[in-house]
């Protein structure tokens, strides 16, 4: 079906334009508030989501976009915004979702001012590249599709000729890469690869090669048998004290990580007098600092790289007070309930699909004040909602932009 005429009313949680067409919504990509356009779509879905044909009237919030492969690839769905106008855009989709999801009002909280970003591209310090026809590239938006690249506007100096490089240097083997991880800190590369099949002679030469010619630090090398992985060069980066790995979570802009610590610190309030309970502590990012204000920190981590990354920090900075605990976060919480422990303050930290059942840890472990750490706004919404039946009421919400020329969003509340 088309529509020869159709408005932008705002942007959803997904990034996508939104407009009413016979009293339902369509989802279009690429389009903003103030658009006017022609689209095209299929109106037997459940869910309408279009294609836009032709712009008729432009937002005055729209720009053109700084790359050339922007049209093909999903990596950075909001390079079509102006840049003084994409913080605006997140902060009312997450108040919007805070409100109609989580039934949280605009004025239940505090709404501190957003932290946005100094650099808008040559950022992104970590990324996931997927092997296609024998090059490397980031998946269509909303399909299983390669958009093949040679260089990334979005990424760190050090990285953003790496899809092209990295498709030369490993083109005998492209057929056996089911996906690389890209990681820099602090001038320093390093990749994971991760194979479809069992390690090979070859497959250690490639990594030994890309060492030697200088095109990276380190290799990880992770079969698909379920063998352990191999390392080769310098795969731990240090970040001030904070060890990573390219097969490990790190947030993926470094300047604004520094800001987002700091500012879940500032709203946690923590002090020498408290004990805190940390859970999807990852490598350590917010467990540092965390031990160097609380008494006690008990940090919760299931992925054993992670695990091993933050115990090597806390080795590195001679901190005392922490205990690491790899395993599943709510089976460690029911032991800790268990065990009769309590605790003054809780920080979550969890993946986008959010942390179910953090109303109930909350509640049993005797706890006082809480931080949420968000990267998505309707598993934040969720959470929230949850932990207000059991009393938690949110005081305060800022948002982090690690993410620019994309609608991703981090938000800590308390």
């Amino acid at each position: 079906m088309r529509i020869d005429d159709l408005s932008i009313d705002r942007l959803a949680k997904t990034g996508e334009g939104v407009a009413t067409f016979e009293g339902r919504s369509i989802f279009v990509p690429s389009t903003l508030p103030g658009d006017r356009i022609k689209v095209r779509f299929d109106d037997r879905q459940a869910v309408l989501r279009g294609e836009v044909t032709e712009i008729l009237e432009a937002s005055a919030a729209r720009k053109t976009p700084p790359c050339a492969f922007v049209d093909r690839c999903g990596g950075c769905d909001w390079m079509h915004i102006r840049d003084d106008k994409q913080l605006q855009f997140k902060e009312e989709i997450v108040r919007s979702t805070l409100e109609h999801v989580g039934g949280i009002g605009r004025s239940d909280y505090e709404f501190r001012e957003s932290i946005g970003a100094s650099e808008s591209l040559g950022y992104r310090r970590r990324a996931t590249l997927h092997p296609s026809q024998g090059k490397f590239g980031f998946n269509v938006r909303r399909t299983h599709e390669i958009a093949a690249i040679d260089l990334c506007v979005a990424l760190v100096s050090g990285l953003a000729p790496l899809p092209g490089q990295l498709a030369v240097a490993l083109q005998s083997m492209s057929k056996d890469i089911a996906e690389v991880q890209l990681l820099e800190a602090t001038g320093a590369v390093a990749i994971s690869v991760s194979l479809r099949s069992a390690m090979k002679p070859k497959h250690e030469a490639h990594a030994n090669a890309l060492i030697h010619e200088g095109l990276v630090d380190g290799v990880v090398l992770t079969p698909a048998s379920g063998a352990p992985a191999k390392c080769f060069g310098k795969v731990e980066l240090d970040e001030a004290g904070v060890f990573l790995r390219p097969d490990a979570f790190a947030q993926a802009n470094a300047e604004i990580n520094r800001k987002l610590v700091d500012a879940a610190m500032i709203l946690l309030e923590v002090d020498s007098t408290h004990s805190v309970l940390e859970l999807y502590s990852g490598n350590g990012n917010f467990t540092l600092p965390l031990a160097r204000h609380a008494r006690e920190v008990i940090s919760v981590e299931s992925a054993s790289v992670s695990v091993k990354l933050a115990h090597k920090a806390l080795m590195h900075s001679k901190i005392e007070n922490v205990r690491l605990i790899e395993g599943d976060v709510d089976r460690t919480c029911r032991g800790l309930m268990i065990d009769g422990r309590r605790f003054s303050h809780l920080l979550l930290d969890p993946p986008r699909t959010g942390a179910p059942g953090c109303e109930r840890w909350a509640e049993s472990l005797g706890v006082d004040k809480i931080l949420y750490v968000a990267c998505d706004p309707a598993s934040l919404a969720r959470d929230a909602k949850a932990l207000a039946h059991v009393g938690f009421r949110s005081k305060a919400l800022q948002l982090v932009d690690l993410f620019p020329q994309t609608h991703h969003i981090e938000a800590v509340m308390s």
